[in-house]
């Protein structure tokens, strides 16, 4: 059986009781990054067995998972930070699982672009989710596609190509149009920026950012 644990996207008080069941019970937790996720293993006490599984390795390692946990092994997906396969490691490891008739479970959790979509402030009964964008190849035709997107609009980012990404939303979707950039989502200094593209841009070009982020945008009206 393969769980899927979402892990506290800053807080690390942000885990349910039953995700830190499930992790003390499985016969091995897979982790995006062993480091990142022994900090909250420890801080639960959770002694289990532990072994990388990332973008990098995922194929190579896929089949002999799949084989152990068809032999019975019980094992918990654990990405960095939020709900594996959302903008992280776990497509293939469950479409895999499916196929080969090995239950998997999802559990309910922390995602970063809920809350930032949330408090936001904009309409949020239709949304569109795309998560990271192109940097090359691509990027152009997305957000020519996206500038007639009527539906709220929520992307990540990482602080370095915050700046430039929303000069590219200003380009394309107008300066004008509402947005809200969440940094540091349930940390010391959680930031929640609303305004135009514009004003928005302004602000954070002012700032050394840092942290993980989450851009909401209007769609188009």
């Amino acid at each position: 059986m393969l769980y899927l644990v979402p892990s506290p996207i800053g807080n690390l008080a942000d885990i349910t009781f039953r995700a830190v069941e499930v992790l003390g019970s499985v016969d091995l937790i897979l982790a995006e990054d062993t480091r990142t996720s022994s900090v909250l293993l420890r801080y639960y006490k959770i002694g289990k067995p532990v072994t990388p599984y990332h973008q990098h390795n995922e194929h190579k390692v896929l089949q002999h998972l799949v084989q152990q946990m068809s032999d019975g092994k019980v094992m918990a997906l654990l990405t960095d930070a939020g709900t594996p396969g959302i903008s992280d490691p776990a497509f293939l490891l469950v479409r895999e699982c499916i196929k080969f008739g090995i239950k998997v479970e999802c559990l309910p959790g922390a995602t970063a672009f809920v809350p930032a979509l949330v408090n936001s402030g904009l309409p949020i009964n239709r949304f569109v989710f795309e998560g990271f964008i192109p940097q090359k190849k691509g990027r152009q035709t997305l957000l020519k596609q996206l500038a007639t997107e009527d539906r709220t609009m929520v992307f990540y980012e990482s602080p370095l190509r915050l700046v430039k990404t929303l000069e590219n939303f200003i380009e394309y979707f107008g300066a004008e149009r509402q947005c809200c950039v969440s940094r540091e989502l349930t940390k010391l200094f959680e930031e929640n920026k609303r305004g135009t593209l514009q004003e928005v841009c302004g602000h954070f070009k002012q700032k050394n950012v840092k942290g993980e982020i989450v851009i909401v945008v209007a769609g188009k009206v």
